[in-house]
């Protein structure tokens, strides 16, 4: 699958994120946990932001200027209602080149979509969009190996790939990256976060 097939699927599921049900407090306390890191509190970027603006909300209230980034049109129109001061860019994260610099990126439940072959490039490029003593933090599926995969778990059919834990790391480490923070946040599932500063 395609960033731009991922980015069809998601338009069809944005009520999953609309529901009572859907945990607004999730991923919050890790991105408190990276925030202790920062050193600067210029702009941000909110990759994979989706439509329910919380990352947004928190980074504003922390003093950030927030950007989002997100492949899916359906998605974006909704945080557009919602943060019409915020800007926003419609964009396939391993084409798109970022013109600023950040000092905090978060790509929560999201770079798990890139096609495996891809995942390198744009670690990469993240890690480059960072200002110095800018922070990082991504999940990712915490496997021993590299894998991808495809479930319909969440309705339409999804695409899943990881560089797996180890591998994430020492490319990381290679990039010049700090690791911060690495934790398994909902064990025994294999849902994995990374906290990464750039020297």
């Amino acid at each position: 699958m395609t960033p731009t097939d991922i980015g069809s699927a998601y338009d069809q599921i944005t009520h999953l994120w609309q529901s009572d049900k859907f945990n607004l407090a999730n991923g919050i306390e890790a991105h408190k946990r990276a925030l202790s890191f920062v050193k600067g509190r210029g702009k941000a970027l909110d990759i994979g932001c989706g439509c329910t603006g919380r990352f947004i909300d928190f980074l504003q209230q922390e003093g950030f200027t927030p950007e989002g980034v997100d492949i899916s049109d359906e998605m974006l129109r909704l945080a557009k209602q919602k943060h019409p001061d915020v800007t926003f860019h419609h964009q396939d994260i391993c084409q798109w080149q970022p013109l600023e610099k950040y000092d905090f990126i978060t790509a929560w439940d999201s770079i798990w979509h890139i096609p495996l072959v891809q995942q390198e490039s744009v670690m990469t490029k993240l890690i480059g969009s960072l200002n110095k003593g800018g922070v990082l933090i991504f999940s990712f599926g915490g496997t021993d190996e590299p894998g991808e995969h495809t479930d319909s778990f969440m309705g339409p059919e999804v695409y899943y790939s990881t560089l797996g834990t180890n591998g994430f790391v020492s490319l990381l480490m290679k990039l010049g990256a700090v690791c911060r923070h690495l934790e398994y946040d909902q064990h025994p599932e294999l849902h994995t976060y990374l906290i990464v500063q750039k020297r």
